[in-house]
Order: C-alpha cells, then sequence, then structure tokens
C-alpha cells in the first residue's frame, strides 16, 4: 500500500474559516453524516496491538487500547492518543478517521477505550462517565516511554473531551501530555443536557438514551436489580445520569455530578497547550460557555469556535479529511515550530 509524503511540519495550513461540503449542509448533517457513512475498516498502518491497561482501583478491571503504528514512522513525532464519546469506542468512525489522518503523517496512534467501552466492556465490572479522569491519568501514566520520545498529543471527541480536560485541569504539568485538543466536548454538562432535552433534539436523544442504556446493562456490569431497573425507567439523558450515573458513582444526585464533573471548572488549572474546537451549530453542545474561556486569561487555551460544523462533524469542502484534524495538526506544528 503506497502511503503519501510525509508533510514537514508547516506543511498544511486549514481553511479559515471552515467551509461545509455538499450535500452536508447545517449542523444536522454535519452530525449524522458519522453514522450515515460507512466508517473504514481500519486506520491503515501496519497491524495494530491490543494493549489493555488494569485499573488499580481493586475492581480487576482493564481498559482496552489498541497501538497503531505507521508504515513510515517519523521519529519527531508526538504519539497520538485519541480518546471517543459517549457510547463511542475505538472502532468509532471519528477515531479511525483521525488515526488513519494522524498515520499517514507519521505518527504512532493509541486508540483509547474509556472503562466499559467497546472491547473493554466484557472485562470491566465499571463504567465511565464524564469525570472519570483517574482512568485517563492511569492510561497515560502506563504508556512506554519508548513511544513516546517526542511526547503525547492527546485528543477528545465529544465526552472524550470533557474527561480529557479535567485531566489536565487536575493535573497541571504533572500530565505526560505535551499538546492537547478537544472536539466538541460538553464542558458545561448541565447546559449539555439541557440542550440534548429539547423537543427538536428529542430524536437524538431517544437514539443515545438506548445506546446509554445497552452499554451500561452489558453481561459484565456489576448491577443491581434495583439498578438494572431504573436504567430501563430512564426516559431522558438527564434522568439517566440521576438515577444512574450519580448514584453509582458517589455523587449527590444528578445537579452534583454536572457541578463536579464538567470541565469549565478544571481549565484554569491546565498548563499545556490546549486547542478547543466547537461549532456554534452544534446541536447538542452550546457553544456559549466556550466565549467565557477566551476570556479567562489562560494563556495556554486557545479556543476556536466556527459558526459551522456540527457535532463532531467538521466535513470541510475539496477534501475527505475532516477540518479538526488539519485544524490541530497545524496548530500543534505551528507550536512545534516556536518550540513550544
Amino acid at each position: 500500500m503506497t502511503r503519501p509524503p510525509t508533510p514537514g511540519l508547516v506543511a498544511d495550513e486549514p481553511p479559515s474559516p471552515f467551509r461545509q461540503r455538499l450535500p452536508w449542509i447545517g449542523g444536522d448533517l454535519q452530525t449524522v453524516r458519522n453514522y450515515l457513512v460507512r466508517p473504514p475498516a481500519s486506520p491503515g498502518g501496519l497491524p495494530a496491538t491490543r494493549i489493555e491497561i488494569p485499573m488499580k482501583d481493586g475492581t480487576g478491571d482493564r481498559l482496552v487500547a489498541m497501538l497503531d503504528r505507521p508504515e513510515a514512522p517519523v521519529g519527531d513525532r508526538s504519539l497520538v492518543v485519541l480518546i471517543h464519546g459517549l457510547t463511542g469506542c475505538q472502532d468509532s468512525f471519528y477515531i479511525l478517521n483521525s488515526a488513519r489522518f494522524w498515520l499517514d503523517r507519521g505518527h504512532g496512534v493509541l486508540r483509547l477505550n474509556l472503562r466499559g467501552a467497546g472491547p473493554s466492556r466484557g472485562i470491566c465490572s465499571e463504567q465511565y462517565h464524564a469525570g472519570r479522569s483517574s482512568d485517563v491519568a492511569a492510561a497515560l501514566a502506563s504508556i512506554d516511554p519508548e513511544w513516546t520520545e517526542a511526547g503525547i498529543l492527546a485528543i477528545g471527541y465529544s465526552l472524550g473531551g470533557n474527561v480529557l480536560l479535567k485531566h489536565l485541569g487536575e493535573k497541571g504539568r504533572q500530565s505526560r501530555v505535551r499538546f492537547a485538543a478537544s472536539v466538541s466536548a460538553p464542558i458545561d454538562l448541565a447546559a449539555s443536557a439541557l440542550r440534548f432535552h429539547r423537543v427538536r433534539n428529542r430524536p437524538y436523544e431517544r437514539w443515545l438514551l438506548s445506546r446509554m442504556k445497552a452499554e451500561a446493562t452489558a453481561a459484565a456490569a456489576s448491577l443491581s436489580a434495583g439498578e438494572r431497573r431504573a436504567i430501563g425507567r430512564a426516559r431522558s439523558v438527564r434522568e439517566f445520569d440521576d438515577v444512574h450515573v450519580a448514584p453509582r458513582n458517589g455523587f449527590d444526585g444528578v445537579g452534583d455530578y454536572y457541578a463536579r464533573c464538567s470541565a469549565k471548572g478544571f481549565l484554569a488549572g491546565v498548563e499545556v497547550p490546549t486547542l478547543l474546537l466547537q461549532a456554534r451549530d452544534d446541536p447538542w453542545i452550546p457553544a456559549a460557555p466556550y466565549d467565557a474561556i477566551e476570556r479567562s486569561g489562560n494563556r495556554h487555551l486557545t479556543v476556536l469556535v466556527s459558526d459551522r460544523g456540527g457535532h463532531v462533524g467538521f466535513h470541510s469542502r475539496g477534501t475527505s479529511i475532516p477540518w479538526h484534524d488539519r485544524t490541530i495538526a497545524a496548530w500543534m506544528n505551528r507550536l512545534s515550530v516556536e518550540g513550544r
């Protein structure tokens, strides 16, 4: 298989502003394209290596990650760690697409499954949630230093972006991450739940809630009969979080869960260069919380809010490569050239 030449550090600049590609016009079509178009069978590169990461919390749970190596590796390239969103996994469309993009640029890629997601569901009694940043910290700490000589670029999508940003705020300079980015992260969980419950979003919510219930009640989950009944009765994402996620994880109701786990409350502690990407026409996640970040004064944070792009969409004119991938690459390469 022939690969395109590996770009240099300042090879491409992202389009500015983002321009939608036909027929994916508007936030809804930009969003649903990821679920209508068949994803690549694999990200390419050399055969992936499955890695299991034991959690040291007495549960016996193990995270699962897939390590992809490029066919034409470049020694000075960061390891890219990709973290999926709610009900996603290592094989989500956007994860496979991004993995292929970074592999083609000579980077190694680690596709991390959060606890109980994808292939880790069968070996985990517990499950991820929006604030379970300790699992990300454990996964990053377990990475072989041989793979990270040029550092780590961590990218979180949707809920995975919130978890990653919370980790960065908690760890500051102690995180192993050199560069980080989030795409369509619900940094204000309460506002996102409210947006999701709008009448126009009810089809989305019913679809997502069914996936959340199926994931939560899979065979390996250590749930009581009462917990299974509560999950079955939930009629909204907020109610699911209130009757299951919050009590299961020691929060005093959904309000406490959202308040303590929203990434917006941790951004002041971020001390590594971090790019946050969001679209104003995202049907699921409001952009208003991102406007406040720009006024926070944290020089480590770069916020880019596009008028268009949907939720983890950014399917742009003139290329099949999502705008968010090219934007993150150009941003990181510029910082690398500047010596940051």
